[in-house]
């Protein structure tokens, strides 16, 4: 089996989806039965890597290295070179539109997978015609699907509201070994000159505003100097709450994993996650959570080992918070560790993905992915 993953969404910041398709690699290449090509853009500086094709693409402005394709002909001219059993497209722009002309012309299944809510995300910003038209648009791209993952309940469901047909959840994962609670660093608190009674807590991901940062600031004045945030990311907020500390730029992972594990729990005021991939990555730090009502961060998070507030309400948030900190943490940060190892492995999300590939090609691996174990670089 030859497998193309074909996506923009592949940057040097980039997070989720560039964290994904990395694990399918690593796991890929253990398999003697699977070949696998990643087409991306073309990024400047970016290194020759066997198994990756780059397409020069032009930079997206004020986007922290994201390129944008804007003609097919490349992308699908190259697909036809490479002759792939299976294409797996990973965004809704012009790459996912390339993907379905070459699996035309090579005659071979196409799958899309949602990562981003684009009506929810640019709707939620511009308005309601932006969301109806927007979701138009989406039905008309993945109806032409063999098949679409969704990473969440709330997502599928959101897709076939919209009438895509073939809709099948597949949840990401974590790589549990690089984030683990073993990966504390007293040092952190110490350069951030926290007392040892300062509760701190965690977010990162981008400066975007589907993250709703501004309520987590305004969450922070409510609390007080008895917690402290910090902020992990590119475009974060620069007018801030003196229990603020923002890292305002992209950190590798390895850097992250040391900051989350630091912690004493993580808060995610988001509504529109797809999947929210940084809560799990805290929860395999060994944090307690605490998010947003909302998207898919209510399907991952329960009571537990975490809290729910109310959407787009400081003041929820707030006292969420106040909750959590007076249950035990410490037992907490455990039960929630314990659940991404049981969810959330990346060898049983690879090993699930493959299965739709079998069934598109209606073919079954000699090898079953979960022999092997991964972990994410």
């Amino acid at each position: 089996m030859h497998i193309a993953d074909v996506t923009m969404f592949y940057a040097p910041s980039s997070g989720g989806v560039r964290t994904y398709l990395e694990a399918k690699r690593q796991r890929y290449r253990q398999l003697p039965d699977i070949t696998h090509t990643l087409m991306v853009p073309l990024t400047k500086g970016a290194q020759n890597t066997a198994g990756i094709v780059r397409i020069p693409s032009p930079p997206l402005p004020f986007s922290n290295g994201y390129r944008f394709p804007l003609r097919r002909k490349q992308w699908v001219d190259r697909l036809k070179e490479i002759k792939p059993s299976i294409i797996e497209a990973a965004d809704p722009y012009v790459t996912g539109w390339a993907s379905i002309d070459a699996g035309n012309a090579l005659d071979i299944p196409v799958i899309g997978f949602y990562h981003s809510d684009l009506p929810e995300m640019l709707g939620s910003r511009f308005g309601s015609s932006v969301r109806e038209y927007l979701q138009k648009y989406v039905h008309r791209l993945y109806q032409h699907y063999e098949r679409v993952l969704a990473p969440s309940h709330e997502m599928a469901t959101k897709l076939v509201d919209m009438g895509v047909k073939n809709v099948h959840v597949q949840p990401l994962g974590v790589d549990s070994h690089l984030y683990n609670p073993d990966k504390r660093d007293p040092a952190i608190r110490q350069k951030l000159g926290l007392t040892d009674e300062t509760r701190l807590l965690i977010f990162a991901g981008r400066g975007s505003h589907e993250k709703n940062l501004p309520e987590l600031l305004s969450t922070m004045r409510l609390l007080g100097s008895e917690y402290h945030l910090l902020m992990i990311g590119s475009n974060m907020p620069t007018h801030l709450p003196h229990n603020v500390t923002t890292i305002d730029h992209f950190v590798p992972q390895s850097e992250l994993a040391r900051y989350l594990a630091s912690a004493d729990a993580l808060v995610h005021a988001g509504t529109n996650e797809t999947f929210g991939l940084v809560v799990l990555e805290g929860m395999a730090s060994g944090l307690p959570v605490v998010v947003s009502r909302a998207g898919a961060l209510k399907e991952n998070v329960n009571e537990s080992f975490g809290m729910l507030s109310d959407p787009h309400d400081p003041v929820s948030m707030a006292h969420s918070v106040h909750a959590l900190f007076e249950r035990d943490t410490l037992a907490l940060g455990k039960r929630a560790r314990q659940e991404v190892e049981q969810r959330f492995d990346w060898s049983a999300v690879v090993t699930g993905v493959l299965g739709h590939y079998e069934q598109a090609l209606g073919i079954t691996l000699p090898q079953k992915p979960d022999e092997v174990s991964i972990q994410v670089p």
